[in-house]
């Protein structure tokens, strides 16, 4: 029994202690900070420079293999040990060695909450009148993946003479560009409902496209191992990057930084500052790293902090990179065959593939380990997942929605009459393009 117990001032009594405990524990604050405290006990921050920098450095005798005891042969200095050692408790094993990913929680304070410990509108550190922007798409991207099962076919229409690979929209969604296997760059207007420009940059098969910020470029990979710049204002070729010896198979860009994927069995990164707008100076194109692989480079995906690139081969590996420091952190043989997919969670913890063995594959980001392993009747081409459920496109060009925990078969979509190549999401997950074999694009939105 536990006698003498005082308890803050803050608590009536036990069982008002133990409430607001919980609520404590359960908290908003609570849940965004998480990773902080695994930081410091499980991960990086418990040894070397960054726990000194951290104020978390303990006695040496508390760390994992900080004394070998079966090394000591004196038994009085053995006891003297093991009693220090008990004196000052054990620390955990360090498990994370760089840092854990944030918990990723709605950040909206619930009205309706009926406990008289709850706290009140007034102390909220959210008002519910001052909700921010992020907070509502958060509340309806969750809303969006809830019903995604209710995707409907709102329009088709068939632009391009061979299979298309890639779908970017600008950021009012008013024009549409995409690319084929017909070499051609296509923009397609969802107002007139027609194709405006049609651009061909070479007699080989462009592989991939997307947009820069600000609404103003178009990025083409192509087959004929360069990748291109146009001008949307212009409408005109700006500009040309000769920097690989293969096909380039996809294309990725975040602050200033492009990374493209080969056959030639590299990524590069690419650091570009662009050139006049008005008159006729290129681009400038420098080379900041080359990551080297065994085999041909089939795709490429960055997390949501741009620090860890993701790459799939055409024998089935996945590479994990510091995208800092240009080296591999986990490397492992996913899939038998040609890996067609690969995406980050939202929350970059895992990492999911699709290749053409007819599974999806989890690699848990932190440890570099296969976590599931999910058989599908077909190929999925591509796909779209908010880190639970998975929206595909198939061989046989049905869309398709996975109950990744299950690993089941929600709904089966009819769409395409050939495999689904390329597939885009806005970013309240409501509406999806997906372009396929069929030469069609076909515009999908969600209906409640």
């Amino acid at each position: 029994m536990v006698e003498d117990v005082e308890l803050p001032p803050w608590a009536s009594g036990p069982d008002d202690f133990l409430q607001k405990s919980q609520e404590a524990l359960e908290s908003q604050y609570v849940s965004e900070h998480l990773h902080e405290w695994i930081d410091l006990v499980f991960g990086y921050k418990q040894k070397g420079s960054e726990a000194v920098a951290a104020h978390n450095v303990f006695h040496p005798l508390t760390y994992e293999g900080g004394v070998d005891l079966n090394s000591i042969t004196d038994p009085n200095e053995k006891v003297a040990l093991l009693t220090q050692i008990l004196e000052f408790g054990q620390t955990p094993k360090q498990l994370f060695t760089i840092p854990h990913p944030r918990r990723i929680i709605p950040k909206l304070k619930s009205l309706s909450r009926t406990s008289s410990h709850s706290v009140s509108i007034a102390e909220s550190p959210v008002s519910p009148n001052e909700e921010s922007f992020e907070d509502l798409t958060e509340e309806s991207i969750t809303l969006a993946w809830n019903n995604i099962a209710k995707l409907k076919l709102d329009e088709q229409y068939k632009i391009h003479k061979e299979a298309i690979t890639g779908i970017a929209v600008t950021c009012n969604g008013s024009s549409v560009f995409t690319t084929s296997q017909d070499s051609t760059l296509k923009m397609f207007s969802k107002e007139s409902k027609t194709i405006q420009r049609s651009v061909s940059f070479s007699n080989m098969a462009l592989s991939s496209c997307l947009i820069l910020p600000g609404d103003t470029t178009v990025i083409s990979s192509s087959w004929d191992n360069h990748i291109y710049f146009y001008s949307i204002a212009f409408g005109r070729q700006q500009d040309i990057l000769m920097g690989h010896d293969d096909a380039v198979s996809k294309i990725c860009w975040h602050d200033g930084r492009l990374y493209s994927a080969s056959w030639d069995s590299t990524v590069k990164v690419w650091h570009c500052v662009p050139g006049e707008t008005l008159s006729n100076k290129k681009h400038h194109f420098e080379l900041l790293a080359e990551l080297e692989h065994d085999v041909s480079v089939n795709t490429i995906d960055l997390n949501a902090a741009n620090t860890i690139l993701a790459s799939g081969t055409k024998e089935g590996t996945i590479s994990l990179w510091d995208v800092t420091t240009a080296t591999v952190l986990h490397q492992l043989p996913c899939h038998s065959g040609t890996l067609f997919d690969a995406a980050f969670s939202p929350d970059s913890r895992h990492l999911l593939s699709a290749g053409e063995d007819c599974c999806f594959k989890v690699i848990d980001v932190q440890t570099g380990m296969l976590i599931s392993s999910v058989t599908t009747d077909e190929p999925q081409r591509c796909f779209k997942w908010d880190g639970n459920t998975i929206l595909s496109g198939s061989q046989s060009g049905e869309l398709l929605i996975w109950d990744l925990l299950g690993g089941k078969i929600i709904e089966r979509i009819k769409g395409h009459t050939g495999a689904v190549m390329s597939m885009w999401i806005n970013e309240q997950c409501n509406s999806v393009i997906t372009g396929g074999e069929d030469k069609q694009i076909m515009f999908w939105k969600l209906q409640y």
